[in-house]
């Protein structure tokens, strides 16, 4: 039985998806999608299912995420079933249309915290200057 596990990120939420064959179904943290709120978030996880079309229809997708807000971690979730689809399939001509249709659905998000520097409070603030 064929397995593929692929991951996701988007600033501080993190997903691992498994991908196995099946009935086509798709569960996030075991809730099933067609349940999951927010609406702009599930349609967010959705949109690779959407573009791969027949390739995806026999694959049970189990998606594991955590950190991050609501659209962070629906983000995270589409890039790392973008990622399985793919890898799934093999097939380029998928992997062109999910580039075409958005970057992001195949790279995650590398953005890292800046640190804290002297003389101020945060990474680019600075405490306010006297003159008297």
């Amino acid at each position: 039985m064929k397995i593929i596990n692929s991951s996701g990120k988007k600033k501080m939420a993190i997903a691992r998806a498994t991908l196995k064959e099946g009935k086509g179904m798709l569960r996030v943290n075991k809730v099933p999608v067609e349940i999951f709120e927010p609406r702009l978030a599930k349609m967010k996880i959705l949109e690779p299912i959407e573009i791969a079309g027949d390739l995806a229809k026999g694959l049970d997708i189990d998606v594991v995420v955590e950190g991050g807000g609501t659209i962070g971690q629906a983000d995270a979730i589409r890039t790392s079933i973008a990622k399985g689809i793919v890898d799934w399939t093999g097939d380029t001509a998928l992997k062109e249309a999910y580039t075409e249709y958005d970057h992001n659905l195949l790279v995650s998000d590398h953005r890292q915290k800046e640190k804290k520097n002297f003389g101020g409070r945060g990474a680019r603030s600075k405490y306010q200057k006297s003159y008297r």
